[in-house]
């Protein structure tokens, strides 16, 4: 008995454009037309075919199968590589499935960097960017206190840095700037590695300095860079008033 195309798929459990695709990659012979000029598979076919396509649900990449069914030498081997990748990638399946369960509990933004989703609500767009070129620039430990910081944010870093218009006057800089600087010498104490953030960074010093000063020159204004400097010069003001002592 032999069968058409569109009977043959039926058989597999597949599709007319699945055995046309096979046909195109030399996976599975085209067998004579007849007369009629349609193609009549046999048994061979099928037991190709259902090969073919037991061995693409274990995940061999179409790319490997002539090899594979070609000898058994390399079979083990083969066959190890690959559930070493389907290792990683259930993973990374399950990474990501974590990730939009918490970003739909929080509510958050499905672009916020992993790790945020709780402190979303508390971040600006400036904010949630930086953060994201911060997961490029710094190991986990050093996001983790990131992470921290964001939470015991009560909006005095955030809040009033962010509503600051790119023509703030100098008065309201100097305001601003002083409401920050007792939060950012607390950072500074509590988290000494931002004193020195080479030794969290996961790249080059230089790589590290420049893509920060390239991101936060582009996602803040002028005011809001020029208060942060500011803050940052107050803040070491205030630590080293309190490491002299009375």
């Amino acid at each position: 008995m032999a069968w058409s195309t569109r009977e043959l798929a039926r058989l597999a459990g597949t599709t007319v454009n699945t055995i046309r695709h096979y046909h195109r990659l030399g996976l599975l012979e085209v067998p004579e037309r007849e007369e009629n000029g349609y193609k009549q598979y046999e048994a061979r076919h099928l037991v190709r075919l259902l090969r073919i396509r037991r061995l693409v649900s274990l995940g061999v990449p179409l790319s490997q199968v002539e090899e594979l069914t070609a000898s058994d030498d390399t079979t083990p081997e083969m066959l190890r590589a690959i559930d070493a990748e389907l290792a990683e990638s259930i993973e990374r399946f399950e990474k990501a499935r974590a990730d939009i369960a918490a970003i739909l509990r929080e509510k958050a933004p499905p672009d916020i960097p992993a790790g945020f989703e709780p402190v979303a609500s508390r971040l600006s767009d400036a904010d949630r960017s930086i953060i994201h070129v911060y997961t490029r620039l710094y190991d986990e430990s050093a996001l983790a206190d990131v992470r921290k910081m964001v939470d015991a944010d009560t909006d005095a870093l955030g809040g009033a840095l962010n509503a600051l218009a790119d023509d703030a006057d100098d008065d309201t800089r100097q305001r601003v700037a002083g409401q920050l600087a007792p939060v950012i010498a607390q950072y500074l104490t509590d988290y000494p590695w931002l004193r020195d953030p080479a030794s969290h960074a996961t790249s080059s010093a230089r790589v590290t300095e420049q893509t920060f000063i390239t991101a936060m020159t582009e996602l803040y204004n002028s005011a809001q860079r020029d208060v942060l400097a500011r803050a940052s010069m107050l803040a070491h003001g205030l630590l080293r008033e309190a490491e002299d002592g009375p």
